[in-house]
């Protein structure tokens, strides 16, 4: 049996498969972001946090449960630090005595339960938020498309963008399709996972350009799937490691940070894909040449008149 480092996947051969996955992952995306939406947190969409503490650590579906009985809206809970300390959304307006009421209806199973603090986040720096958020994320895209453009060449580029775009619009989208809490957690996750895509499509760019140069073939999918053979091991290893942490993370770390780390493990595993089947696949498409890095010599008139 040959090792991984020894065997020749055809990846480029695949790609018009891979193409036809993208491309309904993409529609389907879009799809559920046009009609079904993000389902926003409180990050966004302005309302009232409530922590309390318990004397003893609660079952967090009780919690929501009995506040949506008493006809809270969009109730989410989660641990904050402490498995006795519950941090409370409402996506309502907010009054003085809005923590008073939750303390009273918790307290009603006989718990022993304190108001720690109870405050508004306005809809207005919601609305701030998600405009400086997608701000930040399109200039983050700009400027790896002029970093790109600047070490490879403009075709580079473009790949490299559409594969980031790709990686964004399916993270968000199965946030929407499955109606996964949207925060600013998930965003600085979404962030995360274009840089973690740009890094593997640089490392695949690297060795691609350099086999290029140094190939004397000019089958640019056979000196594709060389350089992609070649930098595998190190995309498995790199992948799998982060995973590893990523679902311990998911697993271990406490509902803070499992919209985080739900965004993290989709986008390794999207972006790996996409490093092979989009940024490299897409020079393809693109008609990337031998020429568009080794300029042709330009031949030396003065000399061919010499005797």
């Amino acid at each position: 049996m040959k090792s991984l480092a020894n065997r020749q996947l055809d990846f480029m051969g695949k790609r018009k498969v891979a193409f036809a996955i993208s491309g309904l992952l993409i529609l389907a995306s879009i799809v559920s972001l046009l009609f079904q939406q993000l389902s926003l947190g409180l990050d966004f969409t302005g309302g009232t946090l409530v922590e309390v503490r318990y004397a003893v650590a609660p079952s967090l579906d009780a919690v929501r449960q009995t506040l949506e009985a008493a006809e809270f809206r969009d109730v989410s809970v989660q641990t904050f630090g402490a498995a006795n300390e519950v941090l409370i959304r409402l996506q309502q307006a907010f009054d003085a005595d809005v923590g008073d009421r939750v303390v009273e209806l918790l307290r009603r199973g006989g718990e022993e339960v304190t108001l720690v603090r109870a405050e508004f986040v306005g809809a207005q720096v919601g609305d701030q938020l998600r405009d400086q958020s997608g701000l930040g994320l399109l200039v983050a895209l700009g400027i790896v498309m002029l970093y790109v453009a600047f070490r490879f060449q403009y075709k580079f580029a473009i790949g490299a963008l559409l594969a980031l775009l790709h990686d964004v619009i399916i993270v968000v989208g199965i946030f929407s399709l499955f109606q996964i809490e949207f925060d600013l957690t998930v965003l600085a996750a979404v962030l995360a996972v274009i840089g973690y895509s740009l890094n593997d499509t640089i490392v695949v760019y690297d060795r691609i350009r350099e086999n290029i140069r140094k190939s004397r073939i000019d089958d640019m999918a056979a000196i594709f799937n060389e350089s992609l053979n070649q930098t595998l091991s190190r995309t498995l290893a790199t992948s799998g490691t982060t995973l590893l942490v990523l679902i311990a993370l998911l697993l271990l770390g406490g509902d803070m940070i499992e919209g985080f780390s739900i965004a993290l493990i989709i986008g390794v595993v999207v972006g790996t894909f996409s490093s092979i089947y989009v940024a490299a696949a897409l020079l393809l498409a693109v008609k990337l040449e031998r020429e568009d890095l080794i300029p042709a010599k330009k031949e030396d008139p003065e000399a061919e008149e010499l005797p």
